[in-house]
Parts: C-alpha cells; structure tokens; sequence
C-alpha cells in the first residue's frame, strides 16, 4: 500500500458514517447517529453528548480514536436530527433518555462496550450500566451531573414549584436563549468567543452548529433542542445517579472540571472508581482539554481488551 492510500484508508475509517437507529420506541422514530472507525470491526464505545448539544460538535474529539475502534454517537432525543417524541411536561428524571441508551445496547452485538458521556450523557451512561451491566465493560463519566443527595430528593417532590427546583437558573436561561438566526453562519458569528462557547476550538462550533439547527422554510434555522426540552433536563433532577454510582457494575474514570463542575464526587474507590480534577477546565472540559479526555478513553479501550477472555464466544443476540 502507497502512503497516499495508507492515509486514505485512514481518513475513511475515522470519517463519521451518518446512521438512523430504530430502538424500538413505540412513536416510530429513529436515533439520528454519527459513527468512526472501522465498519466491520463491534462497536466499542458508545458517546452520549451534553444537554442541549448534539453527536456531531464532538466529532474533533472522537475521530482521533478511531483508527482502530470504531465508535458510535448520536443524537439524544429532543437533540439534533433524532425524531423520538421529546415532550416536556410532568418529567421528573433522565430514566426516558437512559431508556434509550438501554434499548440501544439491547441491539448491539460484539462484546461489552465503553460507555462515554458528558455531562448529562455521563449520568444517563451511569443509569444505562446499572441496568445492563453485561453490556458495559467500562464508563469514562466527563463531569457527570452527580448532585447532592438532598438536592435529588427535594427534585422527586411532585408539589415543588419550577422555580424551586435543581438548576432553575440554567432552566430559565434556556427557555429565554435565542432560538432562531437567519443563517448558521450568523449562529456561528454570535456564539464565537461568547458563553459556554467561549473556549470552543471552531471546528467543534461549526460542527455544533451544523446538527444543531433545523432548516426552516424561509430559509432562517432554528434550534434542534427547544428551549422547553433543554430546560425540562436541567430541572428533572430525580433520577437516582448516586445509587448507580453506589453499585457500579464495572470500573470507571470520573474526570471533573476543576471550577463550576456538575459532579459533586470528589473521590473514589480503590479497583472501582478513579475520580480526577483536571486543572483549568469548566464544566467544557471536553472542549477545552481533548487531550486528556482522549487519553482517557484510550486507557477505558486498552484496559476492556486485556479483560476479555483469550478465546471469546461471538455473540450475535446480546442479552440484557
């Protein structure tokens, strides 16, 4: 092989693959999913974005990984092009979005996986491991929203007023964020340098940006993700991530941000749990030191393959 078609062959495998996955959700639609790596190889890891953003403004993070792994994203529901049923009124909990995450690695074959998320799509991997442990070999949680307990249980009381509830502030400021601009790039050139956007290398943005917005008629974009869903997230705080934490069906790596993290865990169990504070990053980590998320999920891919038997047994209809 020449080198120009060694490189070739490299950019191939690590280019995302655009897929839409039945889970079969009883409305029909379908997880609007970015996939890397080798198409012939079992998937190996699976990444699930933050509220509010979508698979593709990861994809800087991801392709580097995939020459030899291959790697499936997708959008959560209510997120980017997925088109399962997002509707926020009367939510308590994530067990919907976790829901689907279980249903997913319900009709994947090959070998346990890597689970990897940020933020939001940490806790729901944590939540999908506890109910599938034979699925899941390994979690890397990326500032996973871990409140304090008291804070979850006040979130379980069905008389507690919006206003009152965890992250009511966030939740406010996603019903109030501007939902449409005439062009993506207009979206681009407002978001720039500005908000959780501030340290964003810009082909995150642009990717964000690109999967993030819905075309509309007139030619103007709209967001993907409602302010109403974004918000109904952030304030349905009663799921139990703490209890999945507790009983945790295999190792995993917490990297937390070192100012304004979400993940109120600040050390872990010997053989079990590796919690880390990774200097200089917000809640964004994944944005602002790849490196080190990389690095991560690399040592999550290194450690599931030396657990493996020598001689596995394929298996082709996964149980739960």
């Amino acid at each position: 092989m020449t080198p120009e078609s060694n490189t070739a062959a490299v950019e191939t495998a690590t280019a995302p693959r655009r897929l839409k996955l039945a889970i079969g959700d009883p409305s029909g639609g379908t997880l609007a999913a970015i996939e890397f790596g080798p198409p012939d190889r079992p998937v190996a890891a699976v990444f699930l974005h933050a509220n509010g953003f979508n698979a593709l403004a990861y994809r800087f993070l991801l392709a580097p990984l995939a020459g030899g792994h291959r790697i499936l994203a997708y959008d959560q529901r209510g997120h980017g092009g997925t088109t399962l049923p997002a509707e926020p009124a009367g939510r308590r909990g994530w067990d919907d979005v976790a829901g689907d995450l279980v249903a997913l690695l319900d009709r994947l074959d090959g070998p346990p996986v890597v689970l990897v998320g940020h933020s939001m799509g940490a806790t729901q991997s944590l939540l999908a491991a506890r109910l599938r442990p034979r699925r899941v070999c390994r979690l890397v949680l990326l500032d996973p929203v871990i409140l304090e307990r008291r804070t979850t249980l006040a979130a379980r009381l069905p008389w507690l007023p919006g206003w009152l509830r965890p992250h009511s502030a966030l939740a406010e400021g996603a019903l109030r964020r501007r939902a449409a601009f005439p062009s993506r790039d207009a979206a681009v050139a407002a978001y720039r340098g500005r908000g959780a956007f501030k340290r964003w290398p810009d082909e995150a943005l642009a990717d964000y940006v690109a999967d993030g917005f819905h075309d509309r008629p007139d030619g103007s974009v709209a967001l993907a993700c409602s302010g109403a869903w974004e918000a109904s997230n952030y304030r349905a705080q009663g799921h139990d991530a703490r209890g999945a934490l507790r009983r945790l069906p295999c190792p995993a790596a917490i990297l937390r941000a070192e100012h304004g993290s979400t993940c109120r865990v600040s050390a872990g169990r010997p053989g079990r749990l590796t919690v880390e504070t990774v200097p200089g990053t917000t809640h964004f980590l994944p944005f602002e030191r790849p490196d080190r998320v990389r690095a991560a999920i690399a040592a999550a891919f290194d450690e599931a393959v030396s657990d493996r038997p020598q001689n596995p047994v394929d298996r082709t209809s996964p149980s739960p």
